[in-house]
């Protein structure tokens, strides 16, 4: 390697006890929870602080989650990395089929498909991630997502299926 110049940034964020939100799972639906997190009254996961997510609007079976592409979320090669953009609708996805359940009745990620359209950047501007369901049954549940900028440019879209835990 050579020795290249560098500049040291640095990305600091702060969390709540994330058990705040597991404890109080059991007890409301999971749209109760999600309104619950948007209003401030329980605290959002932490991954989201890391990362700079934030819930834009959630209703059942849809929810909308916005993120600032910054230059911690860089890979190598100088745009935001496959794992932001997948963790982004992996989460979109799942909070809309969460949004869906009773209290007390959990879901996990099975299996995730990512389609990657574009690069994102900095460049590219505040991002929205659109989770849909698509079907919810007794056992499994689909669902859908859409990663766009402001201007509705598709940016990454993805299908998940989840376990529904009873």
């Amino acid at each position: 390697m050579t020795d290249a110049p560098t500049t040291t940034r640095t990305h600091t964020f702060s969390w709540e006890d994330p058990m705040i939100g597991a404890k109080a799972a059991r007890n409301l639906s999971g749209l109760e929870l999600l309104q619950a997190i948007g209003r401030g009254e329980i605290p959002p996961p932490p991954f989201m602080a890391a990362l700079g997510i934030t819930a834009v609007d959630v209703e059942a079976g849809r929810i909308v989650f916005a993120l600032e592409p910054a230059e911690y979320h860089y890979n190598p090669i100088g745009s935001v990395h496959g794992g932001v953009t997948a963790t982004i609708c992996d989460s979109a996805m799942g909070c809309a089929i969460h949004s869906t359940l009773p209290a007390g009745v959990a879901y996990t990620t099975l299996e995730i498909k990512v389609n990657y359209v574009r690069p994102i950047t900095i460049a590219s501007g505040r991002l929205q991630c659109e989770g849909k369901i698509i079907a919810v049954g007794s056992r499994v549940a689909t669902a859908e997502a859409r990663l766009t900028d402001g201007d509705g440019k598709l940016y990454a879209h993805a299908t998940t299926t989840c376990i529904v835990l009873r």
